[in-house]
């Protein structure tokens, strides 16, 4: 009977264990992600709003 008799005693707790443990690894990639990604948060600058935008500004990719 051994190690049988435990099996449903402790079913739900190595379940919610595994639960917790799945999370972390999820909040860990997503840790990793966002500061592996720091400049494109920063490069999200807008337009200056008083001046006009013209073709160059659209068309240039070198032009900041």
């Amino acid at each position: 009977m051994g190690i049988h008799y435990d099996y449903k005693s402790t079913r739900g707790d190595k379940a919610m264990k595994k639960e917790a443990k799945r999370k972390a690894r999820i909040e860990q990639r997503r840790a990793r992600k966002s500061s592996a990604n720091p400049k494109e948060t920063a490069e999200d600058t807008m337009h200056d709003i008083n001046k006009p935008i013209t073709l160059e500004d659209l068309t240039n990719p070198d032009k900041s």
